[in-house]
């Protein structure tokens, strides 16, 4: 009888331990968005990133020189290299796709730096999560120096939460627009169209929307840490630290694909721990920045039809 009652007890502390892992990681959500992807999955397939034939190819290597906070990354067409960003001490360090240190950076004039965009040439916008401002820096080639406190800035006075602020950022060049991530509390994706007439100094034309998923109040994440737009597709990922997890989206906020970064998945040995900078390449190769300092890369093996398009147009035939 006592052995009874204790597979009983075991049964039971299993079943609520399920319960709460499905709860925290938003399981039911997510296995309902997994079921609508499937409709689509033949178009996107060929069209879209298409993140489950997405496989680790740097799994979690310790960016030299950085003891830790590692947080926005964004990558430079111009320089074909990617930047990533600290926060506290604030710092840039340029790094190569493999993950090699290239230059450090020093931001000064910035409190918590959280995000990091290219827009064009060598202008970059950093998102500072405690002040709720856009800073708009020049970093040349030979720059090892950026003062924000120099630099044309842009303050979003919305939803004013201490530490919940701006998580990450992401130039559209196609649409001449900058997608805002806000962690949590609410969760948003803002859009801010019409920067460009600010810092070329003409006049201000400022835009403020808020893209979100159709028929949906939130996003299924539990958090949002980073995001990045694809411009030879349209579409646009997001990062979750808490879920470990990154969802590709069409424009129009239609879900599209997924990569859960955990043990086991997309030939990852270890789960991603904090998964909070997302960039991509131009031939679709994904890197992620994980805190402390540990750097990732994902690749697919067979290239979509759009990363086909672009590599002839690139051999010139």
């Amino acid at each position: 009888m006592p052995r009874l009652r204790l597979r009983h007890y075991l049964a039971a502390a299993l079943s609520l331990l399920a319960i709460v892992f499905a709860t925290y990681y938003r399981l039911p959500a997510l296995a309902c968005y997994w079921l609508s992807m499937q409709h689509g999955a033949s178009q996107w397939r060929h069209e879209g990133l298409w993140l489950p034939a997405y496989r680790v190819t740097v799994e979690g290597l310790a960016v030299e020189g950085v003891g830790g906070n590692l947080s926005g990354l964004t990558f430079n067409e111009r320089s074909g290299t990617l930047f990533a960003i600290i926060n506290r001490p604030a710092e840039i360090v340029e790094l190569s796709t493999a993950g090699a240190v290239l230059r450090r950076i020093a931001v000064r004039g910035a409190s918590d730096t959280e995000g990091i965009s290219h827009i064009v040439d060598d202008l970059f916008v950093i998102a500072d999560e405690h002040r709720h401002q856009l800073h708009f820096v020049r970093i040349g080639e030979d720059v090892t120096e950026v003062d924000v406190g120099e630099a044309p800035t842009v303050g979003l006075a919305i939803d004013l939460t201490r530490n919940l602020g701006f998580e990450g950022v992401s130039w559209d060049a196609a649409n001449r627009r900058l997608y805002v991530g806000k962690e949590r509390s609410p969760m948003r994706v803002l859009t801010v169209d019409g920067l460009e007439t600010l810092v070329n100094g003409q006049r201000i034309d400022l835009q403020i929307g808020e893209w979100k998923p159709p028929r949906a109040r939130t996003l299924f994440m539990r958090d949002l840490s980073s995001l990045s737009a694809h411009e030879a597709t349209g579409n646009i990922l997001l990062l979750s630290d808490e879920s470990a997890l990154i969802v590709e989206y069409a424009p129009d906020g239609t879900p599209v694909s997924m990569l859960p970064m955990w043990r086991g998945l997309h030939g990852l040995r270890r789960s991603v721990p904090q998964a909070e900078g997302l960039a991509i390449g131009p031939d679709g190769t994904l890197y992620v920045l994980s805190e402390p300092n540990l750097f990732y890369r994902f690749e697919r093996k067979d290239p979509a039809r759009w990363a086909a398009a672009q590599r002839s147009d690139g051999d010139g035939s």
